[in-house]
């Protein structure tokens, strides 16, 4: 069996690997990591998720995790070009972390404030733009390439869920609103069975 190290929280990238082996129907060790520091240095780049196969080894990175997983149960592309169009959109949300995390950290409750009312209105709205202009010139939806669910909208639906759920604080829930084919990739991927299934658990 398979398995798979990430914190114990319903989000962020591990559960998007969590997310994807449940699509693939894949029976997996969920390793909920609970004492991370004596672990980080035994992970290949002191960071999570990782995934170990056996007689495979360990592989991180959570986009390798997740092209791996999609390659393997018809999650992902055949297409090497369309492929790629797919990964494009997962490096964007992994742009999207690296610009939130900085000001995520910030103490200073001003300073806090003024940064997230200026990444909602500025960085997030750009973001929410560009990658609307990439879906649109992929199809019609609901997901990335059409009807089919794949390992991409797993990694968009979780960054759209978590930035439009409320819980950061002065970015506003309809933040990504105007931007139609994301939000609806977005309730797409919530309403899959296959996704209601693993939060009903």
């Amino acid at each position: 069996m398979p398995k798979l190290s990430y914190f114990d929280i319903p989000g962020s990238r591990g559960e998007e690997c969590r997310l994807a082996l449940h699509l693939a129907g894949v029976a997996f060790e969920d390793d909920r990591i609970k004492d991370w520091p004596p672990r980080k240095e035994q992970t290949p780049y002191g960071s999570v998720p990782t995934f170990e196969v056996e007689g495979r080894g360990v592989l991180a990175q959570t986009n390798a995790i997740l092209v791996y997983i999609g390659r393997e149960h018809g999650l992902h592309p055949r297409d090497n070009w369309l492929a790629a169009r797919h990964e494009e959109l997962m490096l964007a949300v992994e742009d999207l972390r690296a610009a939130v995390g900085p000001v995520l950290r910030i103490q200073d409750p001003e300073e806090r404030v003024k940064a997230r009312e200026e990444l909602a209105s500025g960085f997030l709205k750009r973001w929410g733009r560009a990658v609307e202009r990439r879906l649109n010139d992929l199809g019609a939806g609901p997901f990335v390439s059409g009807d089919a669910i794949q390992v991409a909208d797993l990694k968009l639906y979780m960054v759209v869920r978590w930035l439009s759920s409320g819980t950061v604080d002065h970015v506003p829930r309809d933040v990504f609103a105007e931007f139609p084919r994301l939000t609806a990739l977005e309730r797409a991927v919530a309403q899959h069975p296959k996704i209601l299934a693993w939060y009903a658990r």
